[in-house]
């Protein structure tokens, strides 16, 4: 089941995985709904038979082909697993079972390195079945995936509202930018509005400036017509310009909170051996990816040593990223995906007192583990978006870069390659000053 959630100036998905079977096995499947649903349908016995014991039944269905399939992928057989999703999707299945199959069938043909048919199964989930692109961002069992050049496609398609994955992304993300530049649709109306003005202005002087190159009695001045008719020409050129820049500034900030939406779900291994997404860390701290060639990072790790205390104090965390490491990245052959600790976001102070106090303790336990340096997680997933952070900021892709992000999550700059930390100190307040609480 994937939610969506706008919070701040970020999209914020979250997937959480529920059973369609009468022996509780876990299906990956979404509908479309915000509120976090979770379905079980259970025998009519009243104690289930111990596994052992369960048979397959005689006549197979959808449903149970997808949770056998499920049942193989756990276990690593991913072949044998395709054969079953394939399967229920030839016994007439219902929506749900249909977006199910097609979505575990996609997480195996990533597991496999088949980026093309994990996008089209994606493609068709996305567009016949309602599947959430939020659910394809956060899943850890797509993480090798989103490294693809597939599902750089399918995203931008998702961005642009193709017909091919639906409209919801979009939407979503549209919605975001109206709370981030909440003119702009004024300013398009006014655009529109006046653009239509001129050019109605321009349908009744027309008329009059033929008359008047005619000449003849009674006829209207040559010169004060002709200016008429410049003034409301340009005017039409210059409204119509402007809404196509507005446009284009919507499309290229539509662009970068998907990107940024990328960026928060980038897994991160602390040094507790725990494992976070970049969202889970936000208003905690400040972290300064650090990507290129190793022997730049490693000397640029080795500099921001020397002014530890004091970076610590302005909430900096080294995130360094090798330039290649991505590539050498094996597969595991069990255990699908990263292990669920997300750490609890801060509820809202109307809710309830115990959920608020086990969220602030599960904070303050995730700050803890919070030392200087963070490992990535799935390196080709951060190449592959800081590749694309270049290319978007004009930066020749592969050069050495390093990324400052803000508290909120944001990239607060980024420059060419290894920062100078006594500079970074200067312009990055402490974690205690009021600049950083408006920053959160």
């Amino acid at each position: 089941m994937a939610t969506a959630t706008l919070a701040s100036h970020h999209l914020h998905f979250c997937f959480s995985k529920f059973s369609i079977t009468n022996r509780r096995r876990q299906v990956r499947l979404t509908y479309p709904n915000r509120n976090p649903l979770s379905i079980v349908f259970c025998s009519s016995s009243t104690s289930p038979p111990p596994p052992s014991e369960v048979s397959e039944p005689s006549t197979p269905t959808a449903e149970s082909c997808v949770n056998v399939g499920l049942d193989l992928f756990s276990k690593g057989r991913v072949k044998d697993a395709l054969v079953q999703f394939d399967t229920a999707l030839t016994l007439d299945p219902t929506p749900i079972e249909s977006q199910a199959a097609l979505y575990n069938k996609a997480c195996c043909h990533a597991y496999r390195g088949e980026g093309k048919k994990a996008a089209d199964c994606l493609r068709t989930a996305l567009k016949e079945y309602n599947l959430k692109f939020g659910t394809i961002l956060n899943d850890p069992d797509l993480a090798s995936f989103r490294a693809l050049p597939e599902f750089k496609e399918l995203q931008e398609e998702a961005r642009l509202g193709g017909e091919d994955v639906g409209y919801s992304f979009r939407r979503d993300l549209k919605l975001i930018s109206e709370v981030q530049a909440p003119f702009r649709g004024v300013r398009r109306f006014f655009y529109v509005a006046f653009t239509a003005a001129a050019g109605i202005s321009t349908f009744f002087t027309i008329p009059r400036l033929i008359r008047a190159i005619q000449g003849g009695e009674g006829a209207p001045d040559v010169g004060e017509t002709a200016g008429n008719v410049a003034i409301n020409v340009a005017g039409i050129v210059v409204f119509v310009a402007l809404f196509l820049w507005e446009n284009k500034k919507e499309e290229e900030q539509l662009a970068q909170i998907s990107r940024g939406e990328t960026l928060s779900r980038l897994p991160l291994r602390l040094s507790t051996n725990r494992i976070v997404e970049l969202v889970q860390l936000r208003d905690t701290v400040r972290p300064v990816i650090l990507a290129g060639k190793k022997e730049a990072v490693s000397l640029a790790m080795r500099n921001a040593e020397r002014f530890r205390t004091e970076l610590l104090k302005r909430g900096v965390l080294l995130v360094p990223v090798i330039w290649g490491e991505g590539r050498e990245t094996k597969v595991e052959k069990k255990g699908f995906g990263l292990p669920q600790k997300a750490a609890a976001s801060l509820p809202s102070i109307g809710e309830d007192f115990d959920q608020r106090t086990q969220s602030i303790i599960a904070k303050s336990k995730l700050k803890s583990e919070i030392r200087f340096k963070a490992e990535v997680v799935s390196p080709a997933e951060w190449e592959r978006w800081i590749r694309d952070q270049q290319k978007s900021e004009g930066v020749t892709p592969g050069e050495d870069v390093y990324i400052i992000l803000r508290l909120d999550g944001r990239v607060r700059r980024s420059g060419k390659g290894m920062p100078d930390w006594s500079q970074i100190m200067k312009e990055l307040p402490p974690m205690e000053a009021i600049l950083s609480k408006l920053e959160r």
